[in-house]
Parts: structure tokens; C-alpha cells; sequence
């Protein structure tokens, strides 16, 4: 019987950034070494880059915490965003139009693993 994977999850919801700009950022780190991702991140001149950056870092300190995991030896098993709630403005236009600007928020997940050996 196979060994069950040990995975620590974290979740940072309502980010105020578009989920189209945070996918670019998390593609970047999908399936790397924690520690790679983290230098990454720290590089890339992205406002979702800082906020990717502390839900890692908060997945590393899970997995340590609550199954004992060793930090350099975690990967990326799993990253996304999903949309969350989008904030709805007004601005004026023309002729006393209204224009409705959607300011999008983002829900990033990242998962951290052991890499399975065979």
C-alpha cells in the first residue's frame, strides 16, 4: 500500500489583485523547490510577487508546524488563484453617464509536499 503524502496547505483570500496578474505569477513557481520559488518571487517586480510570496512562506511554516516536515526538502505540489469577489465603482462620463469599473480580487492557494520518490 502506497504511503500517504504528507501536504500543507495555505490560502490568502480577497487579495486586491487581479487573478489574471496573480496567475502570471504563480506559474512562474508552480513545481519548484520552496526555497527556489522564495528567490523567485523575491525577484520578480510584481505586486502579486509579495502576496504569493507570504502565502508560501505561511504554507512552509504549516507543514513544519503540523506534520513536522523539513523545509528544504518541501516543493510546490499545487498553486492557483481563483477569482473572489469583485468590488463594484463608479466613474462619470459624458453627458451624466456612468461607467462601472470592477477593481477584482483573488484567492491564491499553494500547496507544499514531499516529492515522492519512484
Amino acid at each position: 500500500m502506497a504511503e500517504a503524502v504528507k501536504e500543507a496547505r495555505a490560502t490568502a483570500k480577497y487579495l486586491r489583485v487581479s487573478p489574471r496578474k496573480a496567475r502570471q505569477v504563480v506559474d512562474l513557481i508552480r513545481g519548484k523547490r520552496v526555497g527556489e520559488a522564495l528567490s523567485i518571487l523575491r525577484f520578480v517586480p510584481r505586486k502579486a510577487a509579495r502576496m504569493v510570496e507570504k502565502v508560501v512562506r505561511s504554507a512552509v511554516a504549516n507543514a513544519e508546524h503540523n506534520y513536522d516536515l523539513i523545509p528544504d526538502e518541501l516543493f510546490i505540489v499545487r498553486a492557483y488563484v481563483d477569482q473572489g469577489p469583485s468590488l463594484k465603482r463608479v466613474r462619470a462620463r459624458a453627458y451624466g453617464r456612468a461607467n462601472i469599473i470592477r477593481r477584482r480580487t483573488s484567492h491564491v492557494t499553494v500547496v507544499v509536499g514531499e516529492r515522492k520518490e519512484g
